[in-house]
């Protein structure tokens, strides 16, 4: 964002205000021109080595946003059927998503496969099913879990020994005399280690054990580093050195091909680093409390809408975009949810007056994927700003979108 000569912040050259006018407030708003960045930051990175990216669209499903990861080359990291649907609907052939479930039904896997997806196979019973239903027809990745720990806090960490995901490299033994029995495909081999990952020491110690464990399968075509690069969430804010972390990893990765005796293919599966900064949440304050205690500023929208700050303890950078210049105060930024829903604790804010646009950053990845109808609210309408274009990419939920599945009526 920017200021403009009317003393508002601007997107792109929009004005955030109009926006909420445009289309209402609460307001989720994309820019595609981030995400375009932030996928050729990755791609330089690795420009050495022959890598794919798979966006884990957990992150944002809207299917304007899997178009544009369409259009710019960007394949799909999927976790249930119905996302495996909207990449298709988006455009996607089979081939081109990766279903990485987690203790799923066996039903799940089923479906994704012979839709044409290639499975990771995160336990020793579904590599035992896999076996048993395709033996070696269907090709399919197995995920080991590395037993390293790394990520920003322990909710987001997913490759330590007490994490559910994958199969523990201790377990290679099982691994290898369940793939004998049934002389299962094994293409490659996949980890994801967490998210919001600085330093390069993990992302190289969980590549070494990949590399080491991929001796072990004379038949594979990929290694998968999944992903986790730390995105920025406040001004000026470490974040990973990604020209660093490709020369390491493009580094290692070249040795083992060559130790390995030819090419494989490099993928990865970012989800937040490909869309966390391109996407804003506009709200609009309802009522400013003055306590003895605190200052609050009441907005038009909660954890419904965004939870990651309730669930994660995330941090999420604030503009007060009405009032830019106004003298500094500290408040409390709170929802409108019967529930304690604080988006940000003794926040030092413009003067927020009732009425004024606030804008929290870094809104574009599990926002709008993880929200509700918690107390019965509305979700928001979606915006992406692409191209100098604006377009309404979601429109706001109503009463009748609350009531449609619901009988006795």
């Amino acid at each position: 964002m920017q200021l403009s000569e009317q003393n508002t912040y601007t997107i792109q050259g929009i004005d955030p205000i109009r926006l909420t006018e445009t289309y209402g407030s609460p307001l989720y708003v994309y820019d595609g021109a981030t995400i375009r960045r932030k996928v050729a930051e990755l791609q330089h990175a690795f420009s050495g080595v022959n890598m794919k990216i798979k966006f884990a669209c957990k992150a944002n499903t809207n299917l304007s946003i899997l178009r544009l990861m369409r259009e710019i080359g960007v394949e799909l990291d999927v976790v249930s059927p119905g996302e495996f649907e909207m990449g298709k609907l988006a455009g996607y052939e089979g081939n081109q998503i990766t279903f990485t479930p987690s203790g799923v039904p066996f039903s799940e896997v089923k479906t994704a496969v012979e839709a044409g997806a290639i499975v990771n196979v995160d336990s020793l019973p579904l590599l035992e099913w896999f076996g048993q239903t395709y033996g070696n027809t269907k090709p399919c990745l197995i995920r080991i879990k590395p037993n390293v720990a790394a990520g920003g806090n322990i909710k987001i960490m997913t490759a330590h020994a007490d994490s559910k995901f994958g199969i523990s490299v201790l377990l290679l033994d099982q691994i290898l005399e369940i793939v004998k029995k049934y002389d299962i495909k094994i293409i490659g081999l996949h980890q994801h280690t967490g998210s919001d990952i600085k330093d390069a020491e993990p992302f190289l110690q969980v590549a070494d054990i990949l590399f080491e464990t991929a001796k072990h399968f004379p038949d594979l075509e990929i290694i998968d580093l999944g992903g986790g690069f730390k995105v920025s969430y406040l001004p000026g804010d470490a974040v990973t050195d990604m020209e660093l972390l490709g020369n390491k990893i493009s580094e290692r990765f070249k040795n083992f091909c060559s130790e390995y005796g030819r090419e494989l293919q490099l993928w990865f599966e970012p989800g937040k680093f490909l869309v966390s900064e391109s996407g804003y949440l506009l709200v609009t304050t309802t009522v400013v409390k003055e306590d003895p205690a605190r200052n609050f500023v009441h907005v038009d929208s909660g954890l419904n809408h965004l939870i990651r700050p309730m669930m994660y303890g995330s941090y999420h950078h604030i503009l007060n975009v009405s009032n830019p210049s106004g003298e500094e105060k500290p408040y409390n930024v709170v929802g409108y949810i019967c529930e304690t829903d604080t988006f940000a604790t003794d926040r030092n804010l413009p003067e927020v007056r009732q009425g004024d646009t606030l804008a929290f950053l870094n809104a574009g990845a599990y926002g709008f994927s993880m929200s509700s109808n918690y107390n019965a609210r509305f979700r928001p309408a979606e915006v992406l700003v692409d191209n100098g274009q604006e377009k309404l990419i979601r429109r706001r939920e109503n009463l009748e979108d609350l009531l449609t599945s619901q009988e006795g009526l």
